[in-house]
């Protein structure tokens, strides 16, 4: 201990503090700058790393990181065989939106599928516990967020009971999303037989280890055929079977057909990595029918993140918005654009396109809020309609463009989502879905209201300077 001491008082030790932090300073720059960020993005780490280094360089090296290579060369790849999965040609007004997605490492559309949207957390938590009824061979859910409540323990319970009766039950969980579920809470389904995993844990020195990329992705595929995607977590929160005052407003879809075989293609993926087990030996698990044709609507599975060689997601949004001729609607709980969707916007808005975003008055991250003040005031005063829902929180998340597209799934309209995390998006292109999409989309509008001008308040500097801080921070949240 007296050694330690007269260490820490020895003149040379702010030296060699101040050094030690340059170096790590100019290594996490160097890294930066050699990955491929958006600019704003690449901006702020900069002044975080430069202005108060020593919370930013550790930060950085925690948080960090997007695409690195060296781990994600371990993950499987998403490139399966589409043999027999309905691969089509779709019509030639939304084949350009079609063609990006699948050049930027998605699947090409299919056809011959059902799809039901589900717009309640009650009837969302029915479907679910019916399909998990109804699974005669395999159960394969994959969750952010797993509750330590009502919900998650009837979920757990569920599982364990179709696990001791035979079925294949696996659940993955994001390591830090179900930081306190993913341990005892569900060791009742491991007793009977299921699987879980833990995706990339947060442990220093390990190879499948990352802080800042986190599954975000919510599927449940049934016997390889049916899936139930979008934005619920396994929660109180998002879903139940009595309403819940405190409920959120989700949205989702129950797929049958090839693109829930496709749906399923990603879990196996994102387990054979969390598991360790080798992607071809689960590949062989794969039933011969799976894929058969159960309805006629066309659907095209986006899986995006650090496994797929392109920015999929953020690719085919940005497509979808150039091709609208009519109307642009997005339904996000967070709204944080990069310049080039923002700009996109601004143009279609300027053009006579009913540009109009569905947003929570009040969400559950005040920051994002404060992030989002500057687009969307530059976005009105362009001409779009910013419609706030309340009371309560909304976190559903939907796009559809003219009649003609829609997209669903689990990612939020900002950086993170569209350039970090793992995440899944379905697009509809058949006319009877996107109609569907509208309709619920005019039901939340209902429950909204429009932004107005602002007014002149009181401490309005202190807001503007609140708001200017979170929109530069906002690349890395």
């Amino acid at each position: 201990m007296e050694y330690v001491r007269r260490f820490s008082e020895h003149p040379l030790l702010p030296h060699l503090l101040t050094v030690g932090g340059f170096i790590l300073a100019l290594f996490a720059i160097a890294r930066i700058l050699t990955e491929r960020r958006q600019p704003s993005n690449t901006l702020a780490w900069l002044l975080v790393i430069v202005l108060i280094p020593y919370i930013g360089v550790p930060f950085y090296l925690i948080f960090g990181g997007r695409k690195l290579q060296k781990l994600v060369a371990r993950k499987s790849r998403i490139y399966p065989s589409l043999e027999g999965t309905g691969v089509i040609d779709i019509p030639s007004q939304v084949s350009a939106t079609a063609q990006t997605i699948n050049a930027s490492g998605a699947f090409p559309p299919v056809g011959g599928n059902t799809v039901r949207l589900i717009t309640t957390g009650e009837h969302m938590y029915a479907a679910l516990e019916q399909q998990i009824r109804a699974a005669k061979y395999s159960i394969h859910i994959t969750t952010f967020i797993l509750g330590r409540d009502e919900t998650g323990k009837r979920i757990v319970k569920l599982l364990s009971k179709r696990a001791e009766e035979g079925v294949k039950v696996r659940l993955l969980l994001d390591a830090v999303g179900c930081l306190f579920s993913s341990r005892g809470f569900t060791d009742p389904l491991r007793r009977a037989g299921g699987e879980v995993q833990r995706f990339m844990p947060v442990m220093p020195f390990v190879t499948r280890s990352s802080a800042n990329l986190r599954n975000h992705r919510k599927i449940a595929i049934f016997d390889q055929h049916t899936a139930i995607v979008g934005g619920h977590n396994l929660a109180s929160e998002y879903m139940g079977p009595t309403p819940h005052r405190r409920r959120w407003r989700d949205f989702g879809a129950i797929l049958s057909g090839p693109a829930a075989t496709l749906l399923n293609e990603v879990f196996l993926a994102d387990w054979s990595f969390a598991s360790g087990q080798r992607y071809e030996v689960l590949h062989k698990e794969l039933r011969p029918d799976a894929a058969r044709s159960e309805g006629s609507s066309v659907l095209q599975v986006v899986a995006s993140g650090p496994d797929v060689a392109g920015d999929s997601l953020y690719e085919g949004i940005l497509s979808m918005i150039q091709e609208a001729h009519q109307s642009i609607w997005i339904i996000t709980p967070y709204f944080i654009p990069d310049e080039v969707l923002w700009r996109s916007l601004m143009v279609k808005a300027r053009a006579g396109i009913d540009v109009t975003l569905v947003l929570p008055d009040r969400s559950n991250h005040p920051i994002t809020d404060f992030a989002r003040r500057h687009y969307i005031r530059e976005l009105k005063s362009a001409g779009a309609r910013i419609l706030l829902f309340g009371p309560g929180m909304m976190h559903s998340k939907g796009i559809i463009i003219d009649n003609r597209m829609g997209m669903l799934g689990s990612a939020n309209f900002d950086l993170r989502s569209l350039f970090v995390n793992f995440e899944v998006g379905v697009v509809l292109y058949s006319e009877n879905d996107v109609r569907a999409m509208r309709a619920w989309a005019e039901e939340l509008m209902v429950h909204s209201r429009e932004l107005k001008p602002e007014r002149a308040r009181r401490y309005r500097v202190i807001g503007h300077v609140a708001e200017d801080i979170s929109r530069l921070l906002a690349p890395l949240l």
